[in-house]
């Protein structure tokens, strides 16, 4: 078991992030925003080829409909399809897919959601404490006492919430929902940033990626409401939560 979920700290964040910033440093934002849409739609793919889950017309156009949504939140690209087609697409595709397929291994292999998170972090810090020197060798980093407490705190805090509490949310609903469902609901990351920057930054949104919103959260919630015909089994009771 521990092997198995520590393939998952590998696959997510550890290899998928990895991918992910190095492919983003050669592609634009609004390039890399379209082709993290393609997660869901990696997800469907791998659950219907591997879990043999029964993937009906009705989610396949949920998925199409805010994967468009997704395409307008992320505006107009800078740059040519072909442009899109480069080394750097390439390496947040595989970031992509790993995280894809993080989500098909990890609806068979979730036993207590609580302990997998600590397993699978705790390998994803040994992976990033592992090529750090290599980052080293072509940077260089401030000390950390020229660090405000203010940023420190701030990055303390996201990496709590997102790779402690979210990812923990995640596995748990999981445990009871089919992986190509869940995988639906990664296209309100950009809706989520995109209130984020309207609230928090004062930034200032175009109607098409209002629109695309829209498209997004009701999409998500047609999901929400979908009956499936084959919905997952429910996952036994581990004994601590019998009690």
């Amino acid at each position: 078991m521990l092997p198995s979920i520590g393939l998952l700290g590998l696959l997510n964040p550890g290899w998928a992030y990895t991918l992910a910033m190095f492919g983003l440093a050669k592609t634009p934002a609004s390039v890399t925003t379209l082709l993290w849409a393609f997660e869901p739609i990696l997800t469907l793919v791998l659950a219907w080829a591997f879990l043999k889950e029964r993937i009906d017309r009705r989610l396949i156009f949920l998925v199409a409909l805010a994967t468009f949504g997704v395409v307008l939140v992320g505006g107009p690209t800078s740059g040519s399809p072909a442009a899109m087609l480069n080394a750097g697409s390439a390496l947040i595709l595989a970031g992509v897919l790993c995280c894809a397929v993080y989500t098909i291994l990890a609806r068979n292999l979730i036993a207590d959601p609580l302990f997998t998170v600590a397993v699978q972090q705790s390998v994803a810090l040994g992976w990033m404490l592992a090529i750090w020197p290599l980052e080293l060798r072509s940077i260089d980093p401030p000390s950390i006492a020229d660090v405000p407490l203010r940023d420190i705190a701030t990055v303390i805090l996201s990496g709590l919430l997102y790779h402690a509490l979210a990812y923990w949310l995640y596995l748990r609903a999981l445990r009871s929902m089919l992986a190509s469902v869940a995988g639906s609901f990664f296209n309100l990351i950009p809706v989520f940033g995109l209130t984020g920057s309207f609230v928090f930054l004062g930034e200032r949104l175009t109607l098409l990626q209002w629109l695309g919103a829209a498209l997004i959260v009701g999409a998500a919630m047609a999901v929400l409401r979908r009956e499936p015909d084959n919905p997952a089994p429910r996952t036994e009771a581990l004994p601590h939560e019998r009690l």
